[in-house]
């Protein structure tokens, strides 16, 4: 709840962003609001997923259509406790161009390697982008590797950590370092 409030507060998730989390009891399941804006989330909007992407417990509630994003993320990595997924404006263009998002300073220094980007349509064709199934999620999860930052084409990107503060931290800063890097 609080991250989803916290990066939307410092506009790095709009109105589609999200957060989510692995189960803390259940390494097999994730925790992930229901499809609300991020500044809106509260406790009771919390819904638990499988690795699948599907609901768990009965729940019915309406999910993000991208959920598929932090499930695959999640069976791929057992080292990420925690997903963001963001459209952050500032990014996007580095996504789209030949030019690597790279550290421009300290506060983004795990961006060294740069960040790879998932184009869409080299695995799927022309869609509209959002990845709405496990196939689209598992081939952005593939592209994320081992690394903490995925740029996806003309769309947005997610950042991982072992913990929600250090996945929030890296999408705060992954949209820092982009706007201070088309500045320079």
């Amino acid at each position: 709840v609080a991250a989803n409030r916290i990066l939307a507060g410092l506009n790095v998730l709009d109105g589609f962003g999200h957060v989510s989390v692995r189960h803390p009891d259940h390494a097999d399941r994730y925790l992930l609001s229901r499809s609300v804006a991020p500044e809106l989330v509260t406790r009771d909007d919390i819904m638990a997923f499988d690795l699948n992407s599907l609901a768990q417990d009965g729940d019915t509630r309406t999910p993000y259509l991208e959920r598929f994003i932090h499930g695959e993320i999640y069976a791929r990595r057992p080292d990420v406790r925690a997903v963001v997924h963001s459209h952050a404006p500032a990014v996007v263009p580095f996504a789209a161009s030949s030019v690597t998002l790279r550290p421009i300073y300290h506060m983004s220094s795990f961006l060294r390697t740069g960040a790879p980007v998932f184009e869409m349509r080299a695995h799927f064709g022309m869609t509209d982008m959002l990845v709405r199934n496990n196939d689209q999620g598992a081939a952005l999860a593939s592209s994320l590797a081992d690394g903490p930052v995925v740029l996806m084409r003309g769309h947005g990107f997610c950042t991982v950590g072992e913990s929600i503060p250090v996945a929030v931290f890296r999408a705060f800063y992954t949209q820092t370092n982009a706007d201070l890097q088309q500045r320079a």
